[in-house]
């Protein structure tokens, strides 16, 4: 029996045929159905024609993709034990045509493991045969509701000038993937106080994902994914290349998420970093939990002994400075923007920054002050005695390698 709320999602009562409701939530709800016993294909697909639905069918997960690929649908049912492209597979390759359409699994045969995975690659729902017609029905109603939210969602989202961001594991799995292939590297001036001239470029991840829209974002779905160091190795080759092939680049700084320690491609002779190591500064922010890094003294004794640096990134950012200091011992240390913000505005930043640049020279550690946008903080951090300066003022992130002006 249809209830009012199925009655809404399949078109055909009276709120929905409001002049205000868009078009598309009007239009009865299609559905894509498939599995390799043609019995069962016919029979589910019948049933939901008979309740108003608009249902295409498909009897393997190939054909499923190439109906998948060339219309919308609100729903996809599909069965799981299929030859060639099973349907957790079914489900992992619907993401890349559609991030957002739900997968209701259907199994014979259930398992821990089965559904443990559909549930991991965002799966609607895990039903096992058999499935009651009434019960599969109000599941596939609830699945158009879901989708037709989300579509309404990713408008919004849309005119708001947000990201929606991902949700599921096999979206983020995707939209990592597309991160991936779209990174690229801006490289932003670090200006020597001294010469007022350019010592080096620090190379910041970018991408054109629009579903992880920030560094961060990428950061943290590569975290959640257990890829960070598939993205630590594409970062450092695409750093490199570019440097590699001029000297007037001065200085490469690259940023190292602590696990990038205990990847063994970073000390590799054979990668495109290893080959520039003696122009290259690592940097390693204070916040990062050192501790997760078992013998972190023999990797930076090795990474120095290619020629690496090792800098300190964000100092003054957290109170971790003492124990960064001791396992690092950095060449370089990079005060914290937060620190630099109106510094000529705050003689009580002043004496702390006064007071870091000091002790940091007196450790034979260069200072580099990130951060800086107006004259002022450039005239004020100059007075202070930091050795080299970085932001806004300067120059912003670009293609390499972007001019600077003083």
């Amino acid at each position: 029996m249809t209830s009012m709320a199925s009655a809404r999602v399949i078109g055909v009562s009276e709120s929905v045929e409001r002049h205000d409701t868009p078009s598309s939530l009007r239009a009865p709800a299609a559905v894509l159905v498939v599995d390799d016993d043609e019995i069962l294909l016919r029979g589910v697909t019948r049933m939901l024609r008979a309740k108003g639905f608009v249902v295409s069918s498909a009897n393997n997960g190939q054909d499923a993709l190439k109906l998948a690929s060339s219309q919308r649908f609100d729903v996809v049912l599909s069965d799981i034990s299929m030859p060639e492209l099973d349907g957790v597979q079914l489900l992992r390759r619907l993401r890349d045509v559609d991030m957002h359409v739900p997968v209701v699994l259907i199994t014979g045969e259930p398992t821990v493991s089965t559904a443990a995975a559909a549930m991991e690659y965002g799966a609607f729902r895990y039903l096992t045969k058999p499935v009651d017609p009434d019960s599969l029905l109000a599941v596939v109603e609830r699945a158009v509701s879901y989708h037709r939210m989300a579509r309404m969602k990713e408008r919004a989202a849309d005119l708001l000038g947000v990201s929606a961001g991902p949700g599921d594991r096999v979206t983020l799995e995707v939209g990592f993937a597309r991160a991936l292939e779209s990174l690229w590297m801006a490289f932003q001036p670090i200006v020597e106080v001294r010469t007022r001239s350019v010592y080096g470029y620090e190379a910041l991840m970018r991408s054109r994902e629009p579903s992880l829209p920030h560094p961060g974002a990428v950061l943290d779905a590569a975290e959640r994914l257990d890829t960070l160091d598939v993205l630590g190795r594409t970062a450092r080759e695409l750093a490199a290349a570019p440097v590699a092939s001029t000297e007037a680049a001065g200085f490469l700084f690259v940023n190292l998420h602590v696990t990038d320690l205990l990847d063994p491609t970073l000390t590799s002779p054979d990668s495109a970093l290893s080959k520039i190591a003696s122009r290259v500064v690592l940097e390693i922010t204070e916040r990062a939990a050192l501790d997760k890094v078992s013998n972190i003294h023999e990797r930076l004794t090795a990474l120095r002994r290619m020629g690496f640096r090792i800098a300190v990134d964000d100092l003054g950012a957290g109170y971790a400075g003492l124990t960064s200091f001791a396992l690092l011992e950095p060449e370089v240390v990079k005060l914290d923007m937060s620190l630099v913000r109106d510094i000529d505005k705050s003689s009580t930043k002043q004496k702390v920054v006064r007071s870091m640049t000091s002790l940091s020279q007196d450790m034979g550690m260069l200072v580099v002050a990130e951060g800086v946008e107006t004259p002022a903080e450039r005239d004020t951090l100059e007075a202070l005695g930091c050795d080299l300066l970085q932001g806004y003022f300067f120059a912003k992130p670009g293609p390499p390698f972007p001019g600077v002006r003083w």
